[in-house]
This record gives C-alpha cells, structure tokens and sequence, in this order.
C-alpha cells in the first residue's frame, strides 16, 4: 500500500515571472531531456549521451555514451539516469551502468528524476504525478498528484520543486510544492516560449533548467521563501 496526495487548487496561487540569467548552447545538441548537478559540474541527458559541462564557462567536461531518455540524478556519489521504463546507476567516472530499477511507470511516461533523504523522487509527465521510489527495488512509496504536466523534480532546501511545461499552450512554470500535502506554495511562470525539461538545484539559489527540443540548458534563480517543510536534500 501506498499514500497518494492529490494537489491542492492553485487558482489563488500567484504566479510570478522569473527570468533566464544564463543560457547555454551546445553544438549539435538538438535535444535535454534531464539536468543534474554534481557540485561542482552540470550533467544533462540527450538522446543517447550524458553530457557534464563547467557552469561558470560552459564547457564541455566529459561525455558518456548511455541511453538517457528523461530526468538524471545524482545521490552525492553516482548518477541516476532514466532511461527506456528503467532508472539506471552510473559511475560518473566511466560510465558503466552499476545496477537498473524498474521506473514507476514502466512504459516510458516518466520525465523527472531527483536524489533526496536516501530515495528517488520521479516525476511523471501524462500522468501528473511525482512518485517516492526505493533505489534499491524501484517499489513506489508514495505519491503526489499535480493539476499539471510534471516534467523535472529538484530538492533544494527542504523544498521540493518541480517543472511543468504545456507544449500546446507553449507555457511553463517552475512550482515548489509541499511535499506532504502537494499543496502548491509557489508558481513561478517562464517567458512563453521556453520549455522545461530537467530541473536541477546547484544546492543554493540557481535552478538549472533543461529546455526540451531548444537544446539549451538555462539557469534561473530561485525565489528566496521563509523555510518550508522538515525535509533536507
């Protein structure tokens, strides 16, 4: 058994705009899918590669040849890559895949991927929904619904942040939500235009976003809120 929280109505939630304060391009990138942050460098997920790069120039650092389909994460030791209804364990350094779990959907509908408190949290596209996930057994612990498409899940803070992104409306917004009610407490609403794929924290004030089918990845700083929720990335 697990415990799902269904979101709360987030029509009084304002919305805020946030601006792009870095943008980065990389050539013949056609495509992020995750975003991840080692402490030091940034990881994104394209088809077919990880790619880590200096945030301060842009850089390319190192490039890992492994399916990598939607979110990427990284637990302070490993990186976690969803890939083909699976979370993969990578070792950084070589790129060999240590273990797989089943992904909670199984078929592909998962987008997101976060490292936080010793577990998973996996974000789902269609389905709106960001799930608790068991590293070692990929059983789902429990669940939280949103009124939106889910793309990147971050901790940062004690707070959980997730990406959405419309792609018929061409809108997107970056939500921090309770992560024991799902109630919504901020909405943050991207220029039109820009999608969010990945969502990545650098463990202070910049979030780093994965822009889609732009190829881009952009960073965005985070709202400065009164500390919420008891939870610790």
């Amino acid at each position: 058994m697990r415990e799902t929280t269904k979101a709360a109505n987030v029509e009084a939630i304002g919305a805020e705009p946030i601006s792009i304060e870095l943008e980065y391009d990389f050539p013949g990138v056609e495509r992020v899918h995750g975003v991840t942050h080692d402490g030091k460098a940034v990881w994104f997920a394209t088809d077919g590669r990880l790619i880590a790069f200096d945030p301060e120039t842009g850089a390319q650092l190192r490039v890992l040849d492994l399916p990598a389909d939607a979110g990427t994460a990284f637990d302070g030791r490993y990186l976690y890559q969803l890939a083909q209804g699976r979370i993969l364990q990578v070792e950084p350094e070589s790129g060999r895949v240590l273990s797989s779990i089943p992904a909670p959907s199984g078929d592909g509908q998962d987008s997101g991927l976060a490292w936080a408190e010793g577990t998973l949290w996996v974000g789902q596209y269609q389905r709106r929904k960001i799930h608790q996930v068991d590293p070692k057994s990929g059983a789902v612990l429990r669940s939280i619904e949103s009124d939106r498409f889910v793309t990147g899940v971050t901790w940062v803070g004690g707070e959980l942040w997730h990406g959405t992104w419309d792609d018929t409306a061409g809108e997107s917004e970056l939500r921090q939500v309770d992560p024991e009610s799902g109630e919504v407490l901020t909405r943050c609403v991207l220029p039109a235009g820009v999608a969010v794929s990945g969502l990545e924290s650098d463990g202070g004030d910049r979030l780093y976003c994965g822009g889609g089918p732009s190829g881009k990845v952009r960073a965005v700083r985070r709202p400065k809120r009164p500390a919420s929720g008891s939870r610790r990335r």
